[in-house]
């Protein structure tokens, strides 16, 4: 069959569901993944055909379309960064969001090029985050803390994926105590970092009807939901984790619920956190906060 008329059969299945947009866009991500075609190879060769068995891929991926599971989790991959991340239901699906929280610091770096910094990335998932800061930093240290084991599976063969070195460390971050993140096998012994960032979960649980299907039911709820009554818990203890282990003139990062900017930032301002700055994401949302300890 040509991949070109099947095209007409995929959208008209899934035209129900999604809009045509998100649906040229799955076609394409589809062809490249598995025939190794870009969306102008198709244009060159228009009467490129795909055999019965390549079909057969192509229905099973359709059917779980269909039932709105995440193309991401369907392939087991996405690109974040320029870079090739693992994923399944254990850990969220990387956002351009979050890309744009790792251009910052990395811009942020390359102004004061820190010697070998010390970066530590809580809640650290797919690895997304401290695998993009090490794949551009090769001279930085970076920690990667979950307290999902199996997300942390995930993370390592993505470390080993792209070709870093980080350090995991499989925590709750609400059960550190003492305010002494353990690094190392001896649990008094701190590590100050140069940076600390987070992308901690902050999605509130009345928020949830804006949430799309695709997201509700398949990514970990653990990763994404906090109560109502205490929506920056995580901000909360991280920072105050920050106040301990983040060195003089250090870094704090934070991607944040874009309807509790102002919150974060009062809640930063009284543990006394200098040069607080709020920063809007591509699509003019609160998304981003940067302080000094």
């Amino acid at each position: 069959m040509i991949l070109k008329e099947y095209k007409i059969d995929f959208i008209e299945a899934l035209i129900p569901i999604y809009d045509q947009e998100e649906i040229e866009s799955f076609f394409y991500i589809i062809t490249e993944f598995l025939h190794q075609k870009k969306r102008i190879d198709l244009a060159l060769e228009t009467n490129f055909l795909i055999t019965e068995k390549e079909l057969e891929k192509w229905s099973s991926i359709l059917a779980e379309l269909k039932q709105e599971r995440p193309i991401q989790y369907i392939l087991g991959e996405t690109e974040f960064y320029g870079l090739r991340f693992l994923v399944n239901e254990n850990t969220l699906i990387p956002r351009p969001e979050t890309e744009e929280l790792v251009e910052l610091i990395l811009n942020e770096n390359s102004k004061k090029k820190i010697p070998n910094p010390k970066i530590l990335d809580i809640g650290t998932g797919s690895g997304c985050i401290a695998i993009s800061l090490a794949k551009n930093l090769p001279d930085a240290e970076v920690f990667a803390l979950d307290v999902s084991e199996k997300a942390l599976e995930i993370a390592k063969k993505n470390a080993e994926l792209n070709k870093v070195g980080l350090n995991f460390i499989n925590k709750s971050i609400l059960e550190v105590e003492n305010s002494i993140i353990p690094t190392t096998n001896n649990q008094h012994s701190t590590t100050l970092f140069d940076i600390i960032v987070s992308n901690p979960p902050y999605v509130r649980n009345l928020e949830k009807e804006e949430i799309k299907k695709n997201v509700l039911e398949y990514e970990p709820h653990l990763a994404l939901f906090v109560e109502d009554n205490d929506a920056l818990l995580f901000y909360r203890k991280i920072a105050q984790l920050a106040q301990k282990n983040l060195s003089e003139n250090g870094k704090l990062y934070f991607e944040i619920n874009q309807y509790l900017g102002k919150e974060t930032v009062e809640l930063l301002q009284n543990l006394n956190f200098k040069k607080i700055e709020l920063i809007k994401d591509v699509y003019g949302n609160d998304r981003i906060i940067q302080c000094t300890r």
